[in-house]
């Protein structure tokens, strides 16, 4: 009975870190689409605004921050050509809104899947009119293959949930005739 206890009190130990283990931010870089292949590239600047995101706190599960949503979207629409360029604090041609109205997280599981919402609203500067309104789902799973620790599953989830949507979003966006 003595050695038993010997042997179960690490195995425990190395179970409690491993689920403790503190909640990382989604990577901005890992929420950039890799091969976007927008319709039309637009030949006008743009603005980008988020919103409905919040940081990752100390004891929270890993959420998506407006400012790496945003800094997502602007490397995908720069590194797709999108738009001729992403301009920041001065008038642009166009405004680009995107704000997140749903997130569902797992709170545990072999597989986690996120599903995200997002508002995408792209405004016209010259006579404030709304060019596109859509509200865009995704979702992303990661398995216990894609990593073995909880954390890094939930956050590799939510990561993919932004790529997908972002990807979507800008195709839509792509496809307008501006």
């Amino acid at each position: 009975m003595m050695r038993l206890n010997r042997l179960l009190i690490p195995v425990v130990l190395a179970a409690v870190v491993g689920l403790a283990g503190c909640a990382s931010s989604a990577n901005r870089a890992a929420m950039v689409p890799g091969d976007l292949k927008p319709a039309k590239q637009h030949a006008h600047s743009v603005a980008v605004k988020t919103s409905g995101g919040s940081p990752t706190g100390a004891m929270d599960s890993s959420n998506i921050s407006d400012e790496d949503l945003k800094a997502a979207i602007e490397d995908s629409i720069v590194q797709n050509k999108v738009f001729n360029s992403v301009v920041q604090g001065k008038a642009a041609d166009y405004d680009l809104m995107v704000s997140i109205v749903h997130l569902n997280k797992p709170m545990f599981g072999l597989s986690f899947t996120v599903e995200l919402e997002a508002t995408w609203v792209l405004v016209k500067q010259s006579d404030r009119s709304v060019v596109f309104k859509r509200s865009v789902k995704s979702s992303h799973t990661a398995t216990f293959s894609d990593a073995a620790v909880a954390i890094t599953r939930l956050r590799l989830a939510l990561e993919g949930a932004a790529r997908n949507n972002i990807e979507q979003g800008l195709t839509a966006i792509s496809a307008l005739s501006l």
